[in-house]
């Protein structure tokens, strides 16, 4: 019997999200009973739908939560980072044909 997935510790390096920021869900969230209100496994949030980060947190000393207010729902719902896409920061393309500093030793 082993002990489980162990699962990187996120809150070592800084959020990925900061409050203000505006995301997208990238799959659909349901509630699993925390969600006070709502039946469990009523949707809360459907994939692509557009919100802001309101507060950032953390869970378990090992995740950080973000609290995401999604305007066209009137609600207020905590999020993973692997559930959200910033729509403020543009990712850079990853680029394997970059010839910047190539052939110069230092």
């Amino acid at each position: 019997m082993g002990l489980g997935r162990e699962q990187e510790v996120e809150i070592r390096r800084p959020p990925r999200f900061v409050p203000g920021e505006r995301v997208r869900a990238t799959r659909h969230i349901k509630n699993d009973g925390t969600f006070p209100g709502r039946q469990i496994g009523e949707n809360l949030v459907r994939k692509g739908d557009e919100g802001y980060v309101r507060d950032v947190g953390t869970f378990l000393q090992q995740f950080f939560i973000y609290a995401v207010e999604w305007i066209d729902r009137g609600t207020v719902v905590g999020m993973r980072a692997r559930e959200l896409r910033s729509l403020d920061k543009v990712e850079a393309p990853c680029r394997t044909d970059s010839t910047v500093n190539e052939g110069t030793a230092r």
